[in-house]
């Protein structure tokens, strides 16, 4: 009885990169696999064959001589021992998929060195202090080298021991049918070294939790929610592998005169009604000191101030920001007699002209009447 072509088995052109074949395969082991058609021998069958055709196409020595002499060309190579032809098809189907069950074909064992975990600390300063930059010191948890047993885990005088499940390489593979799983050994989780008696500091663990200070340079003009990096300043690694990070997350705390923006900061200036009916110099706060800023006279509340190069000089900026100083003019409260009745005059002398001494007022009436009486 002639034999197929292997290529017309795995449904793939001539030209198939390994990738396609290995797919092809995959696809027709899934459908025909004998755990799947228990009862149907042609299925077995149409699985052997898919399966001998795969072991000649992903071996590029072999599907040179197929490719060239035929089946003549690698019949002489045989198909592998074992009853039915089916010897060393646990690793073939492993490679296939590996990656599905969390497997690396055995092909070598995973390492067991793993880089620390990166911690981070929320740290909260002041607008002054990140304006002009400070240096302040932390105190923080972490995982350090146990003392007692210097992180092998074990009690002193012991030592850790090659698992006797896995044999100390950490993994585990399980055969069922066909199937070949490999995965981490649930004695020693993947470690590959069994710890009998642990050391009584740690538990086994081979760390300890502990407190460390460190100092943080705050460099001038950080904002709201910029990390500063502390390499290897994290969790210590497993198994000798490499430190962690620290990230410092920086938070600013309110302040009780201006709200940042950037780089630009605002802030209220509250000034008296006759102060902004007549005009005037105020002084003002800033980061450097107080200002003195010339009040126009009529100002009116909204109106902005803006003082150029007063505010905060970013990271990333080659500029200082502005200071934005918000007009506010503020209502008298608990006025005297002599006060209201003063004000009752104003009033009475502003009325006989009120478009001219109160514009934005009688603009809005002469909007209202026209909005009624349209």
């Amino acid at each position: 009885m002639s034999k197929r072509d292997y290529y017309e088995i795995l449904g793939v052109n001539r030209d198939a990169s390994d990738d396609e074949i290995k797919k092809a395969y995959r696809k027709l082991a899934m459908k025909f696999h004998p755990d799947r058609n228990p009862d149907n021998p042609k299925a077995e069958e149409q699985f052997k064959e898919a399966k001998n055709a795969y072991e000649i196409l992903s071996d590029s020595q072999k599907r040179a001589a197929y490719d060239q002499y035929g089946h003549a060309g690698v019949d002489q190579q045989g198909m592998g021992g074992g009853p039915g032809g089916m010897g060393g098809f646990g690793d073939a189907f492993s490679d296939i998929f590996g990656d599905i069950f969390g497997g690396g074909g055995g092909r070598g064992g995973r390492s067991n060195v793993y880089r620390g975990a990166d911690l981070r600390y929320n740290l909260e300063i002041s607008l002054e202090d990140a304006a002009r930059g400070t240096e302040t010191r932390i105190r923080i948890p972490t995982m350090e080298e146990c003392d007692g047993c210097h992180g092998t885990g074990a009690k002193k005088g012991s030592e850790p021991k090659n698992c006797p499940t896995c044999g100390g390489h950490g993994q585990v593979r399980m055969q069922q049918g066909f199937f070949s799983i490999q995965q981490t050994c649930p004695k020693c989780h993947g470690t590959g070294r069994y710890i009998a008696d642990p050391c009584a500091a740690c538990h086994g663990a081979g760390r300890v939790k502990q407190h460390k200070t460190l100092s943080v340079k705050i460099p001038a003009g950080i904002d709201e929610g910029d990390r500063i990096r502390l390499s290897g300043e994290g969790e210590h690694g497993v198994n000798g592998g490499p430190p962690g990070d620290l990230y410092v997350q920086i938070h600013l705390k309110p302040h009780s005169v201006f709200q940042r923006d950037h780089d630009d900061l605002h802030c209220e200036m509250p000034i008296s009604f006759a102060a902004a009916a007549l005009g005037g110099e105020i002084e003002i706060p800033t980061l450097d000191g107080a200002a003195r800023l010339k009040i126009p006279a009529e100002t009116q509340t909204g109106k902005v101030f803006r003082l150029r190069g007063k505010g905060i000089k970013g990271v990333r900026s080659i500029s200082h920001g502005d200071l934005l100083c918000h007009v506010v003019v503020e209502t008298p409260v608990h006025l005297t007699e002599r006060q209201k009745e003063l004000l009752r005059e104003f009033e009475t002398i502003n009325q006989q002209d009120s478009g001219k001494h109160n514009p934005r007022a009688q603009s809005w009436m002469d909007k209202v009447k026209s909005f009624f009486g349209g």
